[in-house]
């Protein structure tokens, strides 16, 4: 097997991997900030219900969740799942939503509450406080931790294997069958490259949020 080959092989399966995490960022960002309101809620059972589907997920591994999504509907309800991704994609927004709702909760139980009731004095509607004073400090506070969260979901991406996903690592075990070990080393210089760019990116925001000295 060719190096050109296998360097095709894994391109093929990175693109799988890049698609997982573009969805799973799109929804479970918004989603988050949901549950996040949830569980802030001084509604009790909204926020009781919130926090104990945080707790399952955060306590539950991520591929236990996949194999749940995948394989319960069939064995509840006699539904077979007919997608492996659209499975993958569920079980990855669900998770992320619970640990970026905390994220979320953090940054924002942290601004002082000072702050929302001089914006009020000045005339302005708790929703103008929030995002014209409140929403970037909240952006800057949580920024590094969810540059972790998001690092580390490149590599969860790589769990979309135990349901057969064709991802990047699947891809490289592929090869291992025939004999050939360096692929999955190989496989590793992507997730190196996908997670350099993200750094970068995050460190660039970062700066660019320096002026908020909330």
């Amino acid at each position: 097997m060719s190096f050109w080959n296998v360097t095709l092989s894994l391109w093929e399966g990175f693109q799988t991997t890049i698609f997982i995490f573009v969805l799973t960022i799109l929804m479970s960002l918004p989603l988050g900030l949901v549950v996040a309101f949830g569980s802030m809620s001084k509604f009790k059972p909204l926020s009781i219900l919130t926090r104990a589907f945080v707790w399952i997920i955060r306590g539950t591994p991520l591929m236990l969740q996949i194999i749940i999504v995948f394989y319960m509907p069939g064995m509840l309800f006699n539904i077979p799942s007919e997608s492996r991704m659209g499975a993958v994609v569920v079980a990855f927004v669900i998770n992320y939503s619970a640990y970026f709702s905390e994220i979320y909760r953090g940054g924002i139980e942290s601004i002082s509450k000072g702050q929302y009731e001089a914006g009020q004095v000045l005339g302005m509607t708790k929703s103008q406080v929030f995002f014209k004073v409140i929403l970037m400090q909240i952006v800057k506070r949580i920024l590094p931790s969810m540059s972790n969260e998001v690092i580390t979901l490149v590599k969860d991406t790589s769990l979309a294997r135990i349901i057969a996903v064709g991802e990047l690592i699947r891809h490289a075990q592929d090869f291992v069958s025939d004999g050939l070990i360096w692929p999955l080393f190989y496989a590793g210089i992507f997730y190196l490259l996908f997670s350099g760019v993200l750094t970068i990116l995050f460190g660039w925001l970062e700066k660019r949020l320096n002026y908020y000295k909330g």
